[in-house]
């Protein structure tokens, strides 16, 4: 985050604070799981769910659109959940209740997840197969989400740069 801080401020500062631990237990509770400890972490700096007067009933799935890439986003505690609680694989037998999404597409067809059994991450894409230990853990995904953000800040990145303070995807 001090990397989209440095080189897309304006972005950044669109950002709301963190989740607090009232908020994450009560999420674990109706969810029936407990976050792993990264993403825990995470969470409690950044809840990166939209001001409730800004979120669209009609889509799956609400968030600040264009980071960490083009039409994905991170998922905020409240976005999270709805995921779990609906998600597209639950009901073809692929979706195990392990897995906890982070990062989504506004239809939820496909994102990111964490396994609340080891911390891997994994990948699903509706109508492709589920992709599990993508990374050993949140710290290497973030790792390469750190490595996307200083190609983008150098100018090498292929599809996206930083005019105004924000990231502009091509």
């Amino acid at each position: 985050m001090s990397l989209l801080r440095q080189h897309a401020p304006a972005d950044h500062a669109d950002l709301p604070g963190p989740a607090t631990e009232q908020m994450l237990a009560a999420a674990e509770e109706r969810m029936g799981i407990s976050l792993p400890g990264d993403l825990r972490t995470w969470l409690l700096q950044n809840n990166l769910d939209l001001p409730e007067e800004d979120v669209d009933d009609e889509v799956a799935c609400c968030g600040f659109d264009g980071f960490p890439d083009e039409g994905s986003f991170f998922l905020g505690v409240r976005a999270m959940e709805k995921l779990y609680a609906n998600h597209p694989l639950s009901g073809g037998g692929e979706w195990r209740e392990e897995w906890i999404p982070f990062q989504s597409d506004r239809d939820g067809w496909m994102g990111q997840f964490i396994d609340a059994r080891d911390g891997r991450i994994g990948r699903w894409f509706v109508g492709a197969p589920t992709v599990t230990g993508e990374y050993g853990s949140m710290a290497q995904y973030f790792d390469s989400v750190a490595e996307m953000l200083a190609k983008i800040a150098d100018g090498s990145h292929p599809v996206c740069g930083v005019t105004e303070g924000r990231l502009v995807w091509s």
